[in-house]
Formats: C-alpha cells, sequence, structure tokens
C-alpha cells in the first residue's frame, strides 16, 4: 500500500490516491452538513409547536378558580313601591254596617247665631254627621260634647262644661249622611274650668267657638259680640 507497484510511476499513484481521499472527505463533509441542517430544522419547528400551543394552567389556578370564571348571582328585582300600597289597601279595614263611628266616619261642626250683643245668651250647635257609606253607631253623651270661645289672641274666654256639666247616655245609631244637631246655650259670662273665678261679660270684639265630641274635634267657627 505504501510502496506502490505497477508500469507507472509512485508519484501518479500518490496523487490518485490524493484525489481518492479529498472525494471521500468531501463525501463525509457534505453527509454531516446535511445531517446537521435536518436536526437543526427538527429543533426549530418543535420550539415553534411549544410557543404556539396552550399555555399550561398554573398550580394555583387548578387550586383556587379565576374571578371570570366565578359566577356572580344576579340579585332579584327591588319590589316597587305600589306593591306595598297595594297591601295596605287591601289590609285596610273597611267600615262595618252597624258598628263603631270612628273619628274619620263622622265630622263635627259648630254654628253660631254669627254676631250677638253682649250679655245676651246666644244658642251654639254642634252638628254631628255620618260620612261613610254605612250605618255607625256613635255616643253622643252630654258629657262628650264641649265647646269653648276663645278670642283673636288665643285665650280661653268660656267653656261649656266649665260651671254646670251635665251628663247622659245618648248613643245613636246615624245613617249614611245623616246629621245630628246638639245644641248648647252660653249664658253670656266668662268662665275657667275650676269655675271659681268671678265671671263677667267679655268685651264686644271678634271671637271663635271650637267645637269637640270626645276625641273628635271641630273647626273654628267665627263668633262676635257688639
Amino acid at each position: 500500500m505504501l510502496h506502490p507497484v505497477g508500469k507507472l510511476s509512485a508519484t501518479v499513484y500518490w496523487r490518485r490516491r490524493a484525489v481518492l481521499l479529498v472525494v471521500l472527505l468531501a463525501v463525509l463533509g457534505g453527509g454531516a452538513w446535511l445531517a446537521l441542517t435536518l436536526v437543526s430544522a427538527r429543533v426549530s419547528a418543535n420550539g415553534a409547536s411549544a410557543t404556539t400551543g396552550p399555555r399550561p394552567v398554573p398550580a394555583l389556578e387548578r387550586v383556587v378558580p379565576s374571578w371570570a370564571s366565578v359566577a356572580t348571582p344576579t340579585p332579584p328585582p327591588l319590589p316597587t313601591s305600589a306593591a306595598p300600597a297595594v297591601a295596605a289597601a287591601s289590609t285596610a279595614a273597611a267600615p262595618v254596617a252597624g258598628g263603631p263611628c270612628t273619628d274619620d266616619m263622622i265630622s263635627l261642626e259648630v254654628r253660631t247665631p254669627g254676631t250677638v250683643a253682649v250679655g245676651s245668651k246666644p244658642t251654639f250647635e254642634l252638628l254631628v254627621a255620618n260620612v261613610s257609606a254605612v250605618p255607625c253607631v256613635r255616643a253622643l253623651d252630654k258629657g262628650l260634647q264641649e265647646l269653648l270661645l276663645v278670642d283673636t289672641a288665643g285665650n280661653r274666654i268660656w267653656g261649656s262644661n266649665d260651671c254646670f256639666p251635665e251628663q247622659s247616655s245618648d248613643l245613636r245609631t246615624l245613617a249614611p249622611g245623616e246629621a245630628v244637631s246638639l245644641p248648647l246655650v252660653w249664658g253670656g259670662l266668662t268662665s275657667e274650668p275650676t269655675c271659681t273665678a268671678p265671671r263677667s261679660a267679655p268685651p264686644p270684639g271678634n271671637y271663635v267657638v271650637r267645637g269637640r265630641l270626645d276625641t273628635k274635634s271641630s273647626p273654628d267657627a267665627p263668633f262676635a259680640l257688639s
């Protein structure tokens, strides 16, 4: 091998060997480059697929759900104000025929003669009327009736129950729209609840008369002394 034998010179044989060695090295180098290229391409493809693939779920999210995945319950709609009003209206007690006349079922009014002379004894009227749609019963006892005479400054001048209170039992059944007149006479003199102060005729001027039937009060009615 190292000492070739043939018709040609040794130099020719060495040159042939050199060419063969170069070709062999070229083939080996090309194969190695091709293998390296294929391996690099496969690694790049694997990296790209790992990048675009689904993100692994962190361990904490596997235990505690995120806020986006928690369903928030929808609060129930608030009731409208009409519902309590309807309930209150339905539960309100309607007037019962033959039952007691409540203050809301009657009206109370005072009637005066308008203007009278000082020292006279006018008659006032306490007018009670059933303003409901059903008959009802109301006590009209004299002890429950009261008239007050008040001046323009609000001072109490006279009261019907101060000096001569009367007692009676008068239970009335009032039909719808029925009115009852209860007359009360004023003696023309001042008075106070104990009836111990001196009594005198009030001076001329403008006054009001205020009525009451137990717990029901009337509007003020104008009255004058001349």
